[in-house]
Formats: C-alpha cells, structure tokens, sequence
C-alpha cells in the first residue's frame, strides 16, 4: 500500500472537517504517496475558520475563498467538484484524498474511480455511510488522533453491541474487537479468499484484497496495522517466512464465525 512515488492530491472541505485533526491527516496521507496538491476551501471571512487559516502556511495548503453569494447553496462544494474534474485531466495523479464529512461528494468520488484513482476519504464521525462505502479507504479523524482522548457528545451507552453494531465504523472508547462479530466474519472471509493449498495466507495479499474490495481501515477500529489487528482478534495462527520479513496467517482450528462475503460488510 505504502508508494512514495504516487502523486496524490488533498482538497479540504473546511465547513465539514475540524483544522484539529490536520496534522493527523497529512500524516496518514503521506504513507499513501507525495501530496503534490493541497488545496482547502470556504469562506474565509467567516471567523469559524480561522483555525484552518493559521495551518495554511505550516501545511502548504493553497486557500480557495468561496462567498456564500446565496443562503443555503453551498459553493464549496461546487468549487471542489469542478476542481476535481479539472485535476482528472490536467494532472498525473494517482490519488485523491477528500477531506470532508458531507455525504453530497459521492457521485464525485464514483467518477474519480472511474478514471482508475484512489480516493482516500477522511471525514468525522457524522459522515454518512454513502460516503465512507464509495471510497477506496476512509478513515474516521476521531480514530486517527492520537493527542486527545476521543469525547462522545451522546449520552453513554451501556450497550457495547449497539455501538459496535454501527455502520459508521466508529468505536469508542469501549470496543472490544474480539466480541466484533462482524469485523471477525470479514476478515476471515478475506483470509479464505487469499489463502494457498496449505490454507495459509501472505499479510500482503490479505491486505490487497481488503484494498481492492471495500473502504476498510484498521485505524477504525484501533490499529495502525492490519497484521496487529488480526493478532488482536485471537482467531489465527500466526508464522513468519523470509527472515520474519513475511508474515503469514492461518485460521485456527477452532470456527467460531461464519464465513460471508467481504462485499457484505460495510466499514
């Protein structure tokens, strides 16, 4: 997953995404490939955005001011659409990372995957499940920072299944992914669809058909990396091959889950 050489570009949606979490965002981003254009837009006269213009000049990031000419229509999101377009076709690009929580990006984030980018989607937690589906990976920021403790605004719940039952993806502070059924039912199912006659798997292959068939993250559910995740789950041997440089993975004799299509689970 991790090419240096990829040109990636990241256009931040300010009305939808808190500037707190920017320093995690470029961080990730970074892992993916070079990100050669930074853009963010919003009305810039509009003081709820002077966090975003204090991380301009750190970030690089080229402001694009948009006026709200008329109440309720949202020129933002316009300005990025057509921006969008236009780098689809004047830039080697191999990558688009939206940075926003605003659901009405899907249609766009169908037309660059079209054109055979990735899109990397970072948004909060009230992004619709619309938009975390149709990108190539999204990533909640609330997972990603690693500086404050993650603050709920709901009322706390007793229930651990509601909260882990969520299609959001978001977890809490009170996850445990080994009662996950349905992150266990996923993983095992790519681990099935990747494995040799021996029945064990490369890491490697399991991640790239993760990739290649959902918006999957681990992050989303407390790890950096997937093979810490799956040692987490407690459900799989675990081997090392080419001077521990290859890590190999099988399922243990043991079946508590059932086995579905990775199609079937959302993240």
């Amino acid at each position: 997953m991790k090419n240096e050489q990829q040109n990636i570009s990241i256009l931040i949606d300010c009305d939808n995404v808190s500037y707190k979490y920017a320093e995690d965002i470029f961080n990730d981003i970074a892992k993916y490939g070079t990100v050669n254009i930074r853009r963010a837009y919003g009305n810039w006269k509009d003081k709820k955005l002077i966090g975003w213009e204090k991380l301009l000049q750190q970030y690089n990031i080229q402001p694009i001011q948009q006026f709200a000419y008329t109440q309720g229509k949202n020129a933002t999101d316009i300005a990025m659409i057509i921006d969008i377009m236009d780098l689809l076709y004047t830039k080697d690009l191999k990558g688009v990372a939206l940075v926003t929580s605003d659901s009405d990006f899907t249609p766009i984030v169908t037309r660059i995957l079209a054109n055979g980018l990735r899109v990397y989607g970072y948004g909060e937690e009230k992004t619709p499940s619309a938009f975390t589906n149709a990108c190539s990976q999204f990533i909640y920021v609330e997972n990603l920072s690693t500086k404050t403790p993650i603050e709920k605004t709901e009322e706390p719940n007793n229930s651990v299944q509601e909260e882990y039952s969520s299609t959001k993806g978001y977890k809490g502070r009170h996850y445990d992914i080994k009662k996950d059924a349905k992150l266990k039912k996923f993983i095992i199912n790519a681990v099935h669809q990747t494995s040799e006659d021996n029945d064990w798997s490369d890491l490697k292959d399991i991640g790239l058909y993760i990739k290649q068939n959902s918006s999957f993250s681990p992050i989303n559910h407390g790890f950096n990396k997937l093979g810490d995740l799956i040692k987490a789950l407690e459900l799989f041997d675990v081997a090392y091959a080419n001077d521990r440089l290859t890590m190999l993975i099988r399922e243990k004799v043991e079946k508590d889950c059932k086995i579905g299509n990775l199609k079937d689970f959302e993240f």
